[in-house]
Parts: structure tokens; sequence; C-alpha cells
């Protein structure tokens, strides 16, 4: 019992202030919160499952900046769709948002924390604790992570109810966008080298199409707001 609060503290810890506790924070303002926590709660557990009882076999088989620019891929995405706004009142709409947000969060999460420091965490416990505990570290790790991602979403969804209209989807575009020009960079410093120029150049311009696309897409949704 010791040791599973030892991981479980261990893991909270770990995550707090994480970006992919911001993440989530930001997601309140595009997704029901129970799709958040369905796909949070499927993508912390085959998560902690892989890295407790894989080791470091993903981290071996997948380049970690490849890693790096999908996660990037992914955050420049939801800073566009979170620009371009959602219909969520729009019946037709709901069904197949619901089918589907649970796996966009899931997808987002799951590269998003692949990798980072908490999975390696888990993978550090489970090297450590052996195949025997193995059960106890995933539930604690699991666990752990799960209880500090909840805490993000109840943060989201508490100034989701008190901010004024539109606050919440600028401050979840506003956390995408840094995320994803941040995590492009780490990508290409991982492919590329850290003292490499081209780092920067690649990152620069790949921004100033990101910030041209999230452009078009305002202006786009402008233009539908004064048709309707």
């Amino acid at each position: 019992m010791l040791l599973f609060w030892k991981i479980l503290l261990t893991e909270f810890v770990a995550e707090m202030g994480d970006k992919t506790q911001l993440m989530l924070i930001a997601m309140t303002s595009k997704y029901k919160i129970r799709d958040i926590i369905l796909g949070t709660a499927v993508a912390v557990m085959v998560l902690n499952g892989i890295a407790v009882l894989a080791g470091g076999l993903v981290s071996q088989f997948i380049p970690t900046w490849l890693i790096r620019i999908v996660a990037a891929l992914a955050f420049m995405y939801f800073a566009i769709t979170t620009l371009a706004g959602d219909d969520e009142e729009d019946e037709e709409g709901g069904n197949s948002r619901f089918q589907f947000a649970p796996i966009a969060v899931f997808c987002t999460f799951f590269v998003a924390e692949l990798g980072d420091k908490t999975q390696l965490t888990a993978i550090t416990f489970g090297a450590n604790e052996g195949l025997s505990n193995g059960l106890i570290v995933w539930a604690a790790c699991s666990i752990g992570l799960f209880a500090a991602d909840i805490v993000g979403m109840m943060v989201g969804y508490l100034l989701k109810s008190k901010t004024p209209d539109g606050f919440l989807n600028t401050l979840a575009f506003v956390v995408f966008s840094i995320f994803g020009v941040l995590t492009m960079r780490q990508g290409l410093t991982l492919k590329l080298g850290a003292g490499n120029n081209m780092v920067m150049m690649l990152t620069v311009g790949i921004a100033v199409i990101f910030a041209l696309l999230c452009v078009i897409v305002f202006f786009r949704g402008r233009k539908r707001e004064k048709e309707s």
C-alpha cells in the first residue's frame, strides 16, 4: 500500500502544471466534460499500460522527434478548429460530435503525453518494481495522472461557467498555439540538433504558415456570422 501511494503522489505532482493538464483546461471550451473525461481516462490507462508493461519499447521504435512533431500538429489543429468555433447547439452535429469528441481527446492527449515526464516516471517505476508489482504501478500511475488532469478539467469547467462568452475560446486558442509552436521547435531540435540554424528558420516558417491559416479561418468565420 505504501508503494501504491508513493507512486500515485509522485505521478500526481509530476503532472501538475504540465502541458497536457493545461491542454485539458483549454479543451473544456471545445468539448463536453464527459467526452474529455472519457477520452482522457482511456488514454491514461493505455499510456501507463504501455509504460509499465512495455518499458521503453515505444521510445525505441518511434523517434522522439517524430512524436513531438505529430503532437505539435495536433495542437495546431485544435487551435485552428477552436478559432473556427463549433456549433454545439446544432442537434444534427451533436450526435456526431459526441461520438467523435472522446476519440479526438484520446488521440491528442495520447500523442502529447507520449514520452513526457509522467510516462517516463511510470517507466522508471515499472523497471524498478518489476512485473510482479506491475498491476500496482499501473493503477497508481493511472490514478495519479488522471487525478491531476481532473483538477485541470474542473478549472476549465469553472472558467467556462464564470467567464464572458468567447473568453475561454480565446484562451484555448492561445494555449494550443503556444504549445504547437514550442513542441514543433522541440521536435525539429531533436531531429536537426540544438545548434542547427535551420531549427529556428523552420520553426518561424511553420509558425508563419500557421498564423496565415488562422487569419483565413478567422475571417471566414466572421463572414459566416455576417451572412447568418
